[in-house]
C-alpha cells in the first residue's frame, strides 16, 4: 500500500524522530492522546490480570483476500468496532497469488494478517490490552471475507507478569 493510499484513507504513518522511544507514553504524544504514565493498561479479564487478550483468528474459504482496499478497510473497521487507536498500517501484497500481509499498529497492541487468497484462508492476530476488545473483531472479519469456517483461539498474555 503507497503511502498516498495511507493518506487517502486518512492515515499517515506515525513517525518517531531519533530522540524519542517507542514507550507508549511517547507514542500517546505523537498522536495528541494525554495518558496517565502510572497506568500499565494490563487488564482483568475472567479474575486473571493479565497484558491483554491476544486472538488467534483463522479464515476457511474465504474471499477477497487479495483485495487490499477491502484489506485496509477491514482491518481499519476492526480498530474501531474493537474501540482501539490506529498508529501505523503498513500491508504488502505479494505476487504472483496476490495474498496480502500486514500490520495495524495500535496504541493497544496490533492486528496482523496473512492471507493465502488461492487457498481461501488468512491467518490474523488481534491483540490489544486496556479497555479494547479485539473478540469483537472476529464479526467484522466474516462480514468482509465471508469465510465458510473461523477458528478462534484465545490467549491471555502476561499473566502473571
Amino acid at each position: 500500500m503507497s503511502q498516498d493510499t495511507l493518506f487517502q484513507l486518512g492515515m499517515g504513518p506515525v513517525s518517531l524522530n531519533a530522540t524519542q522511544t517507542e514507550e507508549a507514553h511517547v507514542v500517546a504524544r505523537v498522536r495528541g492522546i494525554v495518558e496517565r504514565d502510572d497506568q500499565d493498561y494490563f487488564i482483568e479479564k475472567d479474575g486473571i490480570t493479565c497484558a491483554g487478550t491476544h486472538l488467534i483468528i483463522d479464515l476457511f474459504d474465504a474471499c477477497r483476500l487479495d483485495d487490499i482496499d477491502l484489506v485496509a478497510r477491514t482491518l481499519i473497521d476492526c480498530v474501531d468496532v474493537a474501540g482501539a487507536t490506529l498508529l501505523h498500517m503498513h500491508l504488502h501484497p505479494f505476487e504472483p497469488n496476490g495474498g496480502i500481509s500486514g500490520v495495524a499498529v495500535l496504541a493497544e497492541s496490533h492486528i496482523s494478517i496473512h492471507s493465502w487468497p488461492e487457498r481461501g484462508y488468512a491467518a490474523l492476530d488481534a491483540f490489544m490490552c486496556g479497555n479494547a476488545r479485539p473478540e469483537r473483531c472476529v464479526d467484522v472479519l466474516r462480514a468482509a471475507f465471508t469465510p465458510q469456517r473461523v477458528n478462534v483461539q484465545e490467549i491471555l498474555r502476561g499473566r502473571g507478569a
